[in-house]
């Protein structure tokens, strides 16, 4: 009889370590995508349909424009440095934190709205600001880091779909509750809209308590989810310090302004409708900005083109879309200047209208889209990604937290909002090109069994170890779905 040698003891236990157990239902990868995406449909989903109204549905925009200042100049904040708290408190904690924010922005929208009450509106903001950036920080953690590798793609989809129905049921609400003949005219959304998604925003907090700790969770493949955060807060910040001062990221921060800057859409709808066509707008621009996401995905993720190729082809189309559509902005603001309209969906001139904000919708979704991939290649390793990716939010946080404040204030026409934001774009096109010029793409294959993946890094003293920085290591494939999934949906998402 052969003799066992160390080489098989060793691979006999490897078996032992990852065969597959009999999972409990509520700690799989399944049941976890389902929490964070539940979450995401109430609170951020939700908070997004609101703001799709123009104004949160009020009357005049200019409170609420600054209550958004305010929520965005915390939230970029709070992307940026999430990270580190949420190494120090646990995901779960993190994500509930996330959460008890958004009901006290939509109360304040209420009282607001019923009874003229600012000052929760201005609370709501800071404690909406606080939990989402908390809510960021924790929900990309747990969708990139749950999943078995084989089936990220699968269960971020499920995540994004999630985030995607909470302004699709939101705006469905708002339509159902808004349609009748009393609001042709220009006005506020009824109160009871209002207070229907404060009572539903209630509910993301316990759900968010029923997430499994990592080190709990069962995936189908037998693996552990691997936690290995920065040794010290100190370390983490160093680690943040030293991507955000690369030359390519500071010459992306005008594109990142640029990108989610145009706040004006909001005082647009506010201006130019009533309250059930700004409804309908709210419902039904989702739609288009899941078409531009979708298009500017295909062309992304289409292999028969290198990746350099396809990061400057969407770069030349992410410009046209821009073009179009600031183009016949500025056209038809300047009639609507002159002549300000109040459109109802009955009356003739309300599609002219309605495809400026698609128009700026469908743009901006393609461009970030577009500035997420290009982010995603930049590295194959998952934690710096993550910095990559909070830097980008934080820096359109910071862009929308100006531009609400600009937009608090009433100008004549749009002229001047408009006008920033023209300059701001056009400004940003050329050293973001640079970027697009000198980029090299990372681009890893993934391991097999017969190629199995490797780090240059001799130091390492054990397998595990060595197996986590295999672990992290992100293949094109997977960083294009992760793309598509981190993408926010909707004009004002967060």
């Amino acid at each position: 009889m052969a003799e066992k040698t160390p080489q098989a003891d060793d691979a006999l236990s490897q078996e032992e370590e990852i065969a597959p157990v009999k999972r409990i239902w509520y700690r799989t990868t399944l049941f976890n995508a389902f929490v964070i995406g539940a979450v995401g449909f109430i609170a951020p989903g939700l908070w997004n349909a609101m703001n799709a109204l123009g104004a949160g549905g009020a009357q005049r925009p200019y409170l609420v424009n600054a209550a958004n200042a305010l929520v965005f100049g915390i939230l970029g904040f709070l992307c940026i440095f999430g990270a580190p708290i949420a190494n120090r408190i646990s995901l779960k904690w993190t994500l509930f934190l996330g959460t008890i924010g958004y009901p006290i922005y939509s109360a304040g929208l209420y009282l607001n709205n019923r009874y003229g009450v600012e000052w929760l509106v201005l609370v709501g903001a800071v404690t909406c600001g606080f939990s989402a950036g908390l809510f960021w920080a924790s929900e990309g953690a747990v969708a990139l880091g749950y999943p078995e590798a084989g089936k990220r793609g699968r269960y971020l989809n499920i995540w994004l779909w999630f985030r995607t129905g909470g302004p699709l049921l939101g705006g469905a609400i708002v339509l159902g509750l808004n349609h009748d003949e009393g609001a042709k005219k220009k006005g506020k959304v009824g109160y009871t809209t209002l207070l229907v998604f404060t009572l539903l925003q209630v509910l993301a907090a316990p759900i968010a308590l029923l997430l499994t700790p990592p080190e709990k969770v069962q995936r189908a493949d037998g693996t552990k989810v691997i936690i290995k955060p920065e040794s010290s807060f100190k370390g983490e910040l160093r680690a943040l310090w030293q991507t955000s001062t690369r030359k390519d990221i500071l010459l992306l921060l005008p594109i990142f302004w640029a990108a989610y800057f145009n706040q004006y859409t909001g005082n647009f709808q506010t201006y130019y409708f009533g309250v059930r066509a700004r409804a309908l707008i709210g419902f039904t621009s989702n739609f288009g900005t899941l078409l531009s996401s979708q298009l500017m995905s295909t062309l992304l993720d289409y292999k028969g083109i290198a990746v350099k190729k396809r990061i400057v082809w969407g770069f030349y189309y992410a410009i046209a879309l821009h073009v179009l559509a600031w183009t016949y902005g500025w056209v038809v603001q300047e009639k609507y200047t002159a002549h300000p309209p109040a459109y109802d969906w009955e009356d003739p001139g309300f599609v002219e209208g309605y495809f400026v904000l698609l128009l700026w919708d469908f743009a901006r979704q393609g461009l970030q889209n577009w500035l997420y991939y290009l982010v995603s290649t930049k590295t194959d390793n998952i934690s710096e990604l993550t910095r990559f990716s909070g830097i980008l939010r934080g820096q359109e946080s910071f862009g929308q937290a100006v531009s609400y404040g600009l937009n608090s204030h009433e100008w004549y026409g749009g002229r001047v909002p408009l006008a920033v934001n023209t300059i701001l774009l056009v400004l940003a096109v050329y050293p973001t090109w640079l970027v697009v010029r000198d980029h090299v793409p990372v681009e890893v294959k993934p391991a097999t069994a017969a190629e199995p993946a490797t780090s240059n890094n001799s130091d390492l003293d054990s397998d595990v170890e060595k197996n986590h920085i295999a672990a992290v290591v992100v293949s094109p494939e997977e960083k294009e779905k992760f793309v598509a999934a981190e993408t926010s949906v909707g004009r004002t998402a967060i």
